[in-house]
């Protein structure tokens, strides 16, 4: 799947507040309260240097490891800082561009969770769907991951709605949903090919009454012609030609399924009891 997030702009988004300053007179350590070998303990680096240099690794060196290295390190020398709020989102962006992806999810989520009123709130959430989304699989493997990715995607949206992440999750919930057809499709293939047409025919009802505005409904509806017609179910085989006709009249599909009903001596005629007539009045298709 491609990369959904827009690298340079995003990250840009959220450094955009980052202030270079001279920092910071020098800070306690342990040794200063309980006495011991200074030497031998490192100060703590300041905050807005570990973040910079985080930065820099991201931008200029491509380091996303590294990167995400220096981010953590401010939120472990300087937590509750506005520097560690800034650093757990962008460590989060890190392991993303790294590929780490649960890490990313990891990141995001306690990002919501300590500050879930913050303006960046609604990125968070989108590395979470992004996250879930870079993995979804080929369609002959379990779609889990895909669902988890829309709905993570659906929860940007909701949440969010205003923001420009909502438009680019929907979008990305669009093909995400192809993607579910496509699984039900191949497996729909498969019963046709074995002659379970009652096992094909359920699995390509799932493809028009759950997935209606993916390229896939089309053949669905041929091959429910198809397998209507196997089974002698010819008034619903008439039925799935003419909701094809009538939906997508342009559609090389039509012409196979016009075909098929013909080769019975029959004509697309819709049954307005059908669930298919059902399912297309409820969208306003048909």
């Amino acid at each position: 799947m491609g990369r959904p997030v827009r690298r340079r702009r995003a990250w840009g988004r959220v450094a955009a507040g980052l202030v270079l300053v001279a920092v910071l007179s020098g800070c306690s350590t342990i040794t200063d309260l309980f006495g011991g070998d200074k030497d031998s303990m490192l100060p703590d680096e300041p905050a807005d240097r570990l973040y910079n240099e985080g930065v820099y690794l991201l931008n200029e060196k491509r380091d996303y490891k590294d990167a995400a290295k220096k981010f953590e390190e401010v939120d472990r020398q300087h937590p509750y800082s506005d520097w560690a709020r800034k650093s757990l989102l962008m460590t989060s962006y890190a392991h993303y561009e790294a590929g780490a992806y649960e890490d990313a999810i990891t990141a995001a989520k306690r990002y919501l969770t300590l500050h879930p009123g913050s303006q960046d709130a609604a990125y968070a959430q989108y590395l979470i769907a992004a996250s879930y989304y870079d993995q979804i699989p080929d369609v002959t493997r379990d779609q889990t991951r895909t669902e988890r990715a829309i709905a993570a995607l659906e929860e940007v949206g909701r949440k969010y709605p205003n923001s420009e992440y909502a438009a680019q999750a929907q979008r990305k919930i669009e093909v995400a949903r192809d993607q579910l057809a496509a699984k039900e499709m191949n497996i729909a293939r498969y019963y046709q090919g074995k002659k379970n047409f009652i096992g094909a025919i359920n699995r390509f009802k799932i493809v028009v009454t759950q997935y209606q505005t993916t390229r896939h409904v089309e053949e669905a509806l041929m091959r429910l012609a198809e397998s209507y017609m196997a089974l002698g179910i010819r008034h619903e085989a008439q039925t799935a030609a003419a909701v094809l006709g009538h939906n997508f009249p342009d559609s090389p599909w039509y012409k196979d399924a016009y075909n098929i009903v013909r080769s019975g001596g029959l004509e697309p005629q819709e049954d307005k009891g059908s669930w298919m007539s059902k399912a297309f009045k409820k969208i306003g298709l048909g």
